[in-house]
């Protein structure tokens, strides 16, 4: 997950959510090419804290949460492997991200409750699509918001991106799960919305910037019960090929419809990192324990249409670090 500026013109549209311009700047993925690893169960309601490293992961699982220790040793891929030089102030930092999730270490911490979601049924919440160069990032209108799951106040939602990797061989989420990568990740980046949109202040915070984090897996069924919203949002992809390339989303698909089947009350958590320098440690980390279902067919045009159309095949993204 990386930090961007969104172009200026973006902004200039009326809100339909609220009548506002629309988000100042978004949280940009990255495919990837390299699989990495950290770890967490549930268990008694108490939290495990490692002292050396003040670092910790949560699994919620209804209204009971988990908090884990990070304990194995980080791998790192090669786009990544000089960050703690060239940005040394937090990419060598003990509270990086992405990490593995071990299941067998996750604890119970029932101050984690359920997510309250503003607007994520709006057919209307949903502005554009931007090939940025380095992930497809889909821009929201302002009114999308999320509260409660032990957030400290309420965050603005302004975009989600996709990781993906190079073809199934080399799956592309940035978190694992007891070392397993799934096909692809989503992130839902929200920001303090006491901030009003200033990046400089939530990236100085360390609960500045909120990540849902959405796997994305192969549904057993064929494409005939394909998600609808999903095969709305990828038909998009033919308009915008090339790096820079952006296409309004016209109304009729809601975030709710894209998240469809999973479970938004059982997840992980861990205070973090953004992926991608400076890797500000500023984001509060929910990683949810289902994953989006979506067809093999589905999952394959996402892999291979920016082999033959764009910018975006095979980048790198940071590897698993604990």
């Amino acid at each position: 997950m990386l930090l961007n500026r969104t172009k200026d013109g973006e902004h200039s549209e009326p809100d339909p959510l609220n009548g506002t311009p629309a988000d100042h700047f978004g949280v940009g993925g990255a495919s990837s090419n390299v699989s990495k690893t950290l770890e967490i169960k549930v268990e008694a309601p108490h939290v495990f804290r490692t002292p050396e490293k003040m670092e910790f992961l949560v699994a919620a699982l209804i209204t009971v949460c988990v908090l884990v220790s990070r304990t194995d040793g980080g791998e790192t891929s090669a786009g990544d492997a000089t960050w703690p030089y060239t940005a040394t102030k937090y990419c060598a930092g003990k509270r990086q991200s992405p990490i593995n999730i071990d299941s067998s270490a996750a604890e119970a911490d029932c101050s984690l409750t359920a997510f309250s979601f503003v607007n994520f049924d709006n057919k209307f919440s949903l502005k554009s699509i931007t090939n940025t160069g380095r992930t497809v990032k889909v821009g929201f209108y302002r009114g999308v918001k999320i509260s409660g799951g032990g957030l400290s106040e309420e965050y603005d939602s302004l975009q989600f991106h996709l990781h993906w990797g190079n073809g199934f061989a080399v799956p592309g989420s940035e978190h694992t799960v007891d070392r397993k990568r799934y096909p692809m990740e989503l992130h839902i980046v929200s920001m303090k919305s006491s901030y009003n949109g200033n990046i400089s202040l939530a990236v100085a915070d360390s609960t500045g910037l909120a990540v849902l984090g959405f796997f994305i897996d192969v549904r057993a069924s064929g494409p005939a019960s394909e998600p609808a919203s999903w095969t709305k949002l990828t038909s998009y992809l033919s308009k915008i090929p090339t790096k820079g390339d952006m296409a309004g989303i016209a109304p009729g698909i809601s975030l709710d419809e894209l998240l469809e089947g999973v479970d938004r009350t059982k997840y992980y958590r861990y205070l973090g990192s953004l992926t991608t320098p400076m890797c500000n440690e500023a984001v509060v980390w929910t990683v949810f324990k289902e994953p989006i279902q979506i067809s093999r067919e589905l999952v394959s045009f996402f892999l291979f249409f920016w082999e033959l159309n764009s910018d975006l095949c095979c980048i790198t993204k940071r590897g698993t670090l604990h």
